[in-house]
């Protein structure tokens, strides 16, 4: 977001203005905000995309076992085995009221060390329904047990188109500007044309537009940042993301070990 933010939106408008300034013959000031662009841009780019990403939780199919790195430390439980729970809680202040909050845990051991454990938060943080934590395990788990793959019904399919499909909603590059367009036409196909255009259309349209660079910038360093950060599991899991890589479980080799 920094180098989106500094770089997309700060080096873009210096970089515009820098070719202004060259078109109208002054190159001593093209060059000083070509340079002030350059520095907003290179050193939170270099710092983002080179500084370690927290690690995802990982759910390997091949294996089926969930992976987690936390402070260096692996941790990890069979998905067969797994120990999970879905709760709702509920907090009362006086200026608050009432506020309810539901979780996704699961419980996973520290890899060589089974006694020693840890409970990761596997719902999504924008979910505070229990029901919501309860449908993102039930996709979870369909994913584990089904496939990563599921028509418009929901139905188990082997194709990938549907999935495809909804991947593209995301916050890609011109991503928000394209869906508010579509949005705008299909209110204009909806009403015939009349009164179809509201001031909030406007005003996202022209915003996703003004944001693009900065979204297209962000979007370039997670990118570059992500792939990187692969590099940084153990090589032991590493070799069971490959498809071709072993199909032991970790608790396979810590049983192995015991022995």
């Amino acid at each position: 977001m920094l180098t989106g933010a500094l770089g997309g939106m700060g080096g873009a408008f210096c970089g515009a203005f820098a070719l202004l300034f060259l078109f109208e013959g002054r190159s001593e000031d093209a060059l000083l905000t070509f340079l002030f662009a350059v520095a907003c841009f290179v050193p939170v780019f270099l710092w983002e995309i080179l500084h370690p990403m927290p690690l995802p939780i990982l759910f390997n199919r091949r294996t089926r076992e969930v992976y987690f790195e936390q402070d260096g430390e692996l941790y990890h439980t069979a998905w067969d085995d797994i120990a999970a729970a879905a709760y709702s809680v509920s907090t009362v202040g006086p200026y608050t009221g009432r506020m309810g909050h539901a979780a996704l845990e699961a419980l996973l051991h520290r890899f060589g060390h089974p006694k020693e454990t840890v409970l990761i938060n596997l719902g999504s943080p924008l979910g505070k329904r229990l029901e919501m934590q309860l449908g993102f395990w039930e996709y979870l788990r369909a994913y584990m047990n089904n496939g990563p793959f599921f028509d418009e019904h929901g139905n188990n399919s082997d194709s990938r188109e549907f999935a495809e499909i909804q991947q593209q909603v995301r916050n890609s590059k011109g991503a928000w500007t394209r869906l508010q367009w579509d949005e705008i036409k299909a209110q204009y196909n909806a009403k015939n044309g009349r009164n179809f255009l509201s001031g909030s259309d406007v005003v996202l349209l022209l915003g996703g537009v003004f944001f693009l660079p900065m979204n297209a910038t962000q979007n370039f360093t997670y990118a570059i940042a992500k792939r990187r950060s692969r590099r940084q599991w153990p090589k032991l899991i590493r070799e069971r993301l490959d498809p071709n890589g072993p199909t032991t479980r970790l608790v396979d080799l810590e049983q192995a070990g015991a022995e």
